[in-house]
């Protein structure tokens, strides 16, 4: 079994916390699952969870080289200087990522609001990234688009593979049976 969930802005990547903080608990309510890979709290979008060890480790294990495909806001306008930078790899603490797909886009059509909203400034541009990767550092791709000095915003994972967020609201899921394969 695999469930394809969205899930929402501030809401951990885990089922229990000792600090009281809203988990996956508050939404699946399925027992023995566990998520394939994670997506830090202040981050939306699909998360994959499983009932099968293989499933997970297929789908999280860095060897697999899996895409993912992330929606980004990021502030000010992003040069192409910064998009080849993002695309060859870029410096961070625990080394070099690995080249990214990198596109500038326009705001995605079926976008939810977010509470609480991205700050605004008037003053300060925002821009809409796509950013692909095949690798999943901590953070990675905050800390890429900061390495290059465009703060993330907003981070939207809307694609794993061949699974996609489609018209899924945060919160919402979908569980899909039968032959799941790579």
């Amino acid at each position: 079994m695999l469930i394809v969930f969205n899930k929402p802005y501030n809401v951990l990547s885990q089922f229990t916390d000792s600090e009281r903080r809203e988990t996956l608990a508050e939404y699946i309510k399925i027992k023995d699952v566990y998520a394939a890979g994670r997506l830090d709290k202040d981050s939306e979008g699909l998360l994959l969870l499983t009932n099968s060890g293989e499933l997970q480790n297929k789908i999280s294990h860095p060897k697999k080289k899996i895409a993912k495909y992330y929606w980004v806001q990021v502030e000010g306008e992003v040069s192409d200087q910064s998009v080849v930078q993002l695309e060859r790899g870029v410096k961070l603490k625990d080394g070099m990522t690995k080249p990214a797909r990198v596109s500038r886009i326009s705001s995605p059509d079926n976008l939810w609001p977010r509470t609480p909203p991205v700050r605004f400034r008037k003053t300060v541009p925002t821009q809409w990234l796509e950013v692909i990767i095949h690798e999943g550092k901590n953070r990675q791709v905050r800390r890429m688009t900061a390495a290059v000095g465009h703060p993330t915003l907003r981070l939207i994972r809307h694609r794993i593979g061949e699974w996609q967020l489609a018209d899924l609201q945060p919160g919402e899921s979908r569980i899909l049976e039968g032959d799941i394969s790579l």
